[in-house]
């Protein structure tokens, strides 16, 4: 997925209906969190290296952090919002899994899991992915953000938890 994890936390978000302190912001910040390791090439220098390969697209990891973090949370009444934040990287983790390959078996082998390989048919990676159908996917799942989103302004709820 390129486009689609902000409206799909946002969707996830408005569905388990969650009332925790910044909970929203909680979500958004985590459906795109991972992607922050788009940035190390800059520092590294390092550009063969395919992004999902970095600690913040290892599920392990997460599920490392959720052994450590989830304990802490509870103790300090913080639980739903560290739910809510792991929930995002894992909803993200799974999105990429779609078409940008994740490490599922990591530490055990490092081969990217995807559900769909998305062939380079354009002279530019992005023009294959958009002009592949699997894009409809991403389009979908802004279609359904803008109809809980269309939905939640109806109520004229004013909230960010």
């Amino acid at each position: 997925m390129i486009t689609a994890h902000l409206p799909a936390s946002y969707c996830l978000f408005r569905g388990a209906k969650i009332k925790a302190p910044y909970a929203l912001v909680v979500a958004l910040i985590a459906a795109v969190f991972p992607d922050v390791d788009l940035l190390l090439p800059l520092i590294t220098g390092e550009y063969d290296f395919h992004h999902h390969h970095y600690w913040v697209h290892i599920p392990a990891f997460w599920a490392a952090v959720a052994c450590v973090a989830l304990p802490i949370a509870w103790r300090l009444k913080v639980l739903p919002t560290a739910l809510v934040f792991l929930a995002g990287i894992f909803l993200h983790l799974c999105l990429d899994t779609i078409v940008g390959g994740i490490g599922w078996y990591y530490p055990f082998d490092d081969t990217l899991v995807y559900f769909i390989i998305i062939p380079a048919t354009q002279p530019h990676w992005l023009l294959s992915f958009i002009l592949h159908w699997t894009f409809t996917l991403e389009l979908s799942i802004w279609a359904l953000a803008l109809v809980c989103w269309m939905r939640h302004w109806r109520t004229r709820e004013i909230s960010f938890a």
